[in-house]
């Protein structure tokens, strides 16, 4: 990933200054560890005529993987392939649009101590970039970039330059030149435009993404007239954000045109005072909809399967309804969590008579799970690999067979909302995989054909009318014709005890005739 800059000069004024408004010395090559790789900076050229400084971003396919979890939608090789053979090493991007704000951060400002009437003036630029990705093509950079008072070459690259038949790519060689622009006002530019030509960010972007648009606009951006398009990619189609941006520039053109304060047009509402009201955990939506289904489906023996800390069971059991709980998980540390949560020890001797825990894994066929209403595997199935999967179907509804088993786990397409969570991570460090609603469905369907149940899906939380709930759950319901091995067994064991007694019973009469 390469970038150039280049300017001129006199004797008097020297091209070289250009090192003191990058406070990066032209005699020097230097080294910047980045977040997923190495930047470089160095001056192909450097005298007072011509001076042209290159940061060269050298990617680590492997570390923007590692730091990005790899788990957010795990499953298919082609899509784990794709994570590390891209286009990321070597189309500037938004990796390169970082690099820029970290390696050159004063100069993005305007700031330089030694040379601040040079950080003022509009200096001669130009500007090369061998690779950049363009969604829209050249017409769209042209769009973007002329109106800022650049002269623009925008060349497009050749999918392959031996077969002109198979056409253009869609990264094109960009030169800027010309313009009547600070250093700080081209750097700000191509913070925020390499990004929205890419129409791709390696990061999650968050409300805090919009302070940065504004600030790196400022001065250009509200009266860009591709503003809209402009804002829209850089915030990544999130919309809320967007149409707070958009706000907020409007403030700042009515500002400009009335020579005021953007405060001082902004005062039509007095502050706040109240509180606002916080939403509702997405764990409390979640106990909330499997108490629902288990109450609706009249279960009163509940499996927690997976229970973890014993938030479900310790809910359970403030229903008098559930006669019986019982939490099962493999971590023993989790376990002794979840009897401290329910104060085992000190629990009176009615209530512990309705609740137990004990140690099992849910991939192994278990006994001791046979014969229960109802059982709940809540966020659970996302913690297991996929090849793993099969056997804690078989564990479940092929051994164990609870009349109702309620399962939830993340939707993946509501991750985009989460304003915390960076671009390509899972929710939760642990999650081998995390389904779309449609993949979750094509998990379900036949997990619950193969066994003989029904299954429906519930949204679980606020729902988005553009990705859905934040979680999803299947209710699957036994089909009352069907039997699996452990309906086999009671009825054998119910055929043997029948059998048993009418032995004892004809053994009593053979006795009391020989009496």
């Amino acid at each position: 990933m390469f970038l150039t800059i280049s300017t001129t000069g006199t004797p008097e004024r020297p091209a070289t200054d250009l090192g003191y408004l990058l406070h990066k010395h032209p005699e020097a090559a230097q080294t910047f560890s980045t977040s997923y790789g190495t930047a470089h900076v160095l001056y192909p050229e450097a005298d007072d005529l011509r001076c042209t400084v290159a940061l060269l971003l050298e990617v680590d396919p492997v570390a923007l993987v590692r730091r990005g979890k790899g788990k957010g939608r795990g499953g298919a090789p082609d899509a784990a392939l794709a994570q590390y053979v891209n286009d990321r090493p070597y189309a500037a991007s938004s990796l390169l649009a970082v690099a820029l704000s970290n390696v050159f951060s004063s100069a993005l400002r305007g700031v330089c101590r030694a040379r601040p009437e040079r950080a003022a003036e509009p200096l001669p630029l130009r500007v090369e970039i061998p690779a950049l990705p363009a969604r829209g093509g050249p017409a769209l950079v042209r769009r973007l970039f002329e109106p800022l008072g650049w002269t623009v070459t925008a060349d497009p690259v050749a999918l392959d330059a031996q077969f002109p038949q198979w056409g253009d790519s869609r990264y094109v060689r960009l030169v800027l030149e010309g313009g009547t622009l600070t250093l700080a006002q081209a750097l700000r530019q191509l913070y925020v435009l390499l990004p929205v030509l890419d129409d791709a960010k390696h990061y999650w972007v968050s409300s805090d993404e919009v302070d940065k648009l504004l600030r790196a606009g400022e001065g250009w951006l509200p009266e860009h007239p591709e503003q809209k398009l402009i804002v829209g990619r850089y915030l990544t189609r999130r919309w809320s954000l967007a149409r707070q941006a958009m706000e907020r520039l409007e403030l700042v053109r009515l500002a400009e045109t009335d020579d005021s304060e953007v405060e001082e047009i902004d005062n039509a509402v007095a502050a706040e005072t109240e509180k606002e009201e916080r939403p509702t955990p997405l764990a409390v939506h979640r106990r909330e909809a499997l108490l629902g289904a288990l109450r609706r489906h009249g279960a009163a023996r509940v499996l927690d399967l997976g229970c973890g800390e014993g938030q479900l069971v310790q809910t359970l059991l403030r229903d008098p309804a559930f006669t019986e709980i019982v939490g099962v998980d493999v971590s023993v540390r989790a376990l002794t969590i979840a009897s401290r949560r329910l104060k085992l020890n000190t629990m009176g001797e009615r209530q512990a008579a309705r609740v137990r825990l004990f140690q099992g894994s849910l991939t192994y066929t278990d006994k001791r799970l046979t014969g229960y209403d109802a059982a709940v595997l809540s966020e659970v199935i996302e913690h297991l690999d996929l090849p793993r999967l099969p056997a804690l179907e078989y564990a479940v509804f092929g051994a164990a067979r609870p009349r109702t088993v309620l399962v939830t786990t993340p939707n993946v397409e509501y991750n985009v909302r989460w304003e915390s969570l960076p671009a390509g991570h899972a929710r939760h460090g642990d999650h081998r995989f995390e389904w779309t609603r449609e993949e979750f469905r094509a998990w379900a369907a036949p997990v619950a054909e193969r066994h003989g149940y029904a299954v429906e899906f519930e949204a679980v939380g606020p729902e988005d009318p553009e990705v859905g709930a934040p979680t999803q759950m299947a209710v699957f319901t036994r089909l009352a014709a069907t039997e699996g091995p452990a309906d086999r067994n009671d009825r054998h064991d119910r055929n043997d005890r029948h059998d048993r007694n009418d032995r004892h019973d004809r053994n009593e009469k053979e006795e009391v005739k020989a009496a």
